[in-house]
């Protein structure tokens, strides 16, 4: 199984802590992430990420090929909905990839300890 895991600038102290608090689940997965994240996740906690590019730089397209491939079966994504972000598009494209392969999706910490619970315990 492999989980994304994406945090914009000001959620990405909350998914550090999030992948310190279920680092045992975590570890049993396969998990890939856009570039700085995956870069802080690796610096702040024990858990193997493989980064891809940064989610300016087309991230958040590689990992929405991954969803749309079958490879990706969940993401966690800690959007900052107060605050725009240039590449927005991409965003919407990765939600929307989502969606339309019913891979599960988690924005904020509610769901994305939804998700851990349900899938990761499963594996």
């Amino acid at each position: 199984m492999q989980i994304a895991l994406i945090a914009h600038d000001e959620k990405k102290p909350d998914l550090v802590e999030f992948v310190r608090n279920n680092i045992d689940q975590l570890s049993s997965v396969d998990c890939i992430s856009t570039g700085t994240t995956g870069k802080r996740i690796k610096e702040e906690t024990d858990l193997a990420v493989d980064p891809k590019e940064s989610g300016p730089l087309g991230g958040d397209m590689i990992i929405g090929a991954a969803v749309a491939t079958g490879d990706c079966h969940a993401v966690i994504f800690l959007r900052d909905p107060l605050t725009a972000q240039p590449h927005e598009p991409d965003i919407n494209a990765l939600l929307r990839v989502c969606d339309v392969h019913d891979v599960p999706l988690a924005t904020n910490l509610a769901s994305a300890n939804a998700i851990i619970d349900e899938l990761v315990g499963e594996t």
